[in-house]
């Protein structure tokens, strides 16, 4: 069952909106300044929108309370003069009928000149609304405009009364638009029945609704603007204390690059001036402090070399001399005969010393080269251990190769490689206490490793990276069986370098230690993983 694609068309949209994003993202992760400005603005735009609500529900309340007295106070005077007219007639001039049209008929007319409409409910008592037919209203009004909550409250003889309202009409009425509005209910007493009848008067605050619009674009046109000057204003302070930052950052990744002689500009005698004046105070120490170093190096390198090449020429006519001793110890008496092999022992190990010495002068010149070709560690795994038996034999310790059944090539120098291999071996064999070490080699399309284990004395915490250290040990009271000389672990690391590959340490005392080689399938493949863990697998089995 095939799988529905997007159309190209949709596909790009989608990869630049994707673009967009990663690009936003990176931006908003790496820029201070940025973040400084959201903040300030979100946090202005919270404290904006509070206060503009307060101010808001303050003005609407004023102005309804304001309109709702206004109202009130014309009502009452509205119904004060309808009783006194009321009052004034006599209750068998006219009928009831009459009576109320005598009522309402003025009220209509002053609500069409002042902006209000009228409605005379019917009597009170006789549980009909205004809906039911019956009541006196100013034309054009839906009479639903009056609550039926209002209208419940005057059932029974109460005092004044106002609710809010939606104003509805049948037909356009002059000073009272469809919309919000205030119901102000009153009741009088006709003379004619002495029954008690309310009268509703419907106000408009179509005005109010206008001057709260009005505040409202205002107070949002100058929270807008009031936005726009915080940001600005982030903006510029984060700019000039994010400035100083960038450029620190900057002259910063130029150190690391070597340039020791950048610095940074200082103006004015601010925080920001001071700490400019530190880091150059700093940068100044550090170039100071890195050329001795650079100075010490060199001229530690050029010892060692000179030493070492002077040295060769009195070691080779020592060793003739040696040979002919060592060759004539038969003839010598035992205590002489001895004397003779120790003198042949010692010089191996003074040539070997002196081997290394000249290695590490080539790495320390940049002289080290490789001569690559591909190379089976399975291969170079065989021949180190045949090399090394005699001396496993000496301590009573076996080497186990545990091959994964197929090539492990990499494009290596193969007596680069056979060298490193070899000091672990070795170093294992020194370590083992007698113990069995493993070898294990492992290999894909991407990388090989070799991994020499242990379970002799193992490595201290820390000791994992300072085993590489030049002529550092672990034990210094531990003797050396295999004539070592203290660099072999440096040279090692050295090599690996060379070739682009990793040499890694782990340890645990009294679990004894693995050491890893990784080298890549390539010499111009960037090394991403290892074939072999680190940490050895019968470890994590018994933890």
């Amino acid at each position: 069952m095939s799988t529905l694609s997007p159309p190209p068309g949709l596909q790009q949209t989608i990869d630049r909106l994707s673009y967009a994003l990663r690009r936003a993202l990176t931006f908003w992760r790496r820029s201070v300044q940025a973040r400084v400005v959201a903040s300030t603005v979100l946090l202005s735009a919270l404290v904006v929108s509070i206060v503009g609500w307060i101010l808001i529900q303050q003005t609407r309340d004023g102005l309804l309370d304001n309109r709702v007295d206004q109202v009130v106070a014309e009502v009452e005077n509205e119904t004060a003069q309808t009783r006194e007219q009321l009052a004034a007639a006599s209750g068998t001039d006219v009928d009831e009928a009459g009576q109320r049209e005598d009522v309402v008929e003025p009220l209509i007319s002053r609500g069409a000149a002042r902006g209000f409409a009228v409605v005379l409910s019917p009597s009170v008592g006789t549980g009909s609304r205004l809906a039911d037919g019956g009541a006196q209203f100013t034309q054009g009004l839906d009479t639903s405009s009056v609550p039926e909550s209002l209208q419940q409250h005057f059932d029974e003889p109460a005092a004044t009364a106002w609710t809010y309202t939606d104003i509805t009409t049948t037909r356009p009425i002059s000073g009272l638009p469809d919309g919000p509005g205030v119901v102000v209910g009153s009741q009088v007493t006709l003379p004619a029945d002495n029954h008690t009848y309310t009268l509703y008067y419907i106000y408009s605050l179509d005005e109010e609704r206008e001057t709260m619009a009005l505040v409202t674009r205002a107070l949002l046109t100058a929270g807008v603007l009031l936005l726009l000057l915080v940001a600005g204003l982030a903006w510029l302070v984060a700019r000039q204390v994010v400035t100083p930052i960038r450029m620190a950052r900057r002259v910063a990744e130029r150190l690391a690059a070597g340039q020791l002689q950048e610095r940074l500009r200082v103006s004015g005698e601010d925080d920001l001036a001071r700490l400019a004046t530190s880091f150059n105070q700093m940068a100044s120490n550090l170039q100071r402090q890195i050329r001795q170093l650079e100075e010490l190096s060199r001229l530690q390198r050029r010892f060692v070399s000179d030493v070492s090449h002077e040295l060769r020429t009195p070691l080779t006519t020592v060793r003739m001399a040696g040979d002919v001793l060592h060759d004539a110890r038969a003839s010598f008496d035992p205590v002489t005969a001895r004397a003779a092999e120790l003198l042949q022992l010692e010089l191996d190990r003074f040539e070997t010393l002196l081997a290394d010495l000249l290695e590490i002068s080539r790495f320390d010149a940049g002289a080290a080269v490789l001569e690559a070709e591909d190379v089976d560690l399975v291969d170079v795994a065989r021949r180190v251990v045949d090399m090394t038996r005699a001396l496993a034999d000496q301590r009573h310790t076996q080497v186990v190769i545990e091959e994964p059944g197929h090539a492990c090539l990499s494009e290596a120098d193969p007596r680069r490689v056979e060298r490193i291999v070899r000091n672990l071996v070795t170093n294992a064999i020194d370590h083992a206490e007698g113990r069995d070490i493993r070898l294990l080699v492992a290999g894909d399309e991407h990388s090989a490793a070799i991994a020499v284990r242990d379970h002799g004395v193992g490595l201290g915490p820390g000791e994992s990276a300072m085993v590489f250290n030049r002529f550092w040990r672990a034990d210094p009271a531990r003797a050396r069986t295999s004539g070592g000389t203290g660099l072999g672990l440096s040279i090692s690391l050295e090599d690996a370098h060379l070739h682009g590959g990793w040499l890694q340490a782990w340890g645990r005392p009294g679990e004894g230690a693995q050491f890893r080689l990784t080298l890549p399938r390539r010499l111009s493949q960037p090394l991403r993983h290892s074939p072999l863990p680190l940490v050895p697998t019968d470890t994590l089995e018994s933890a």
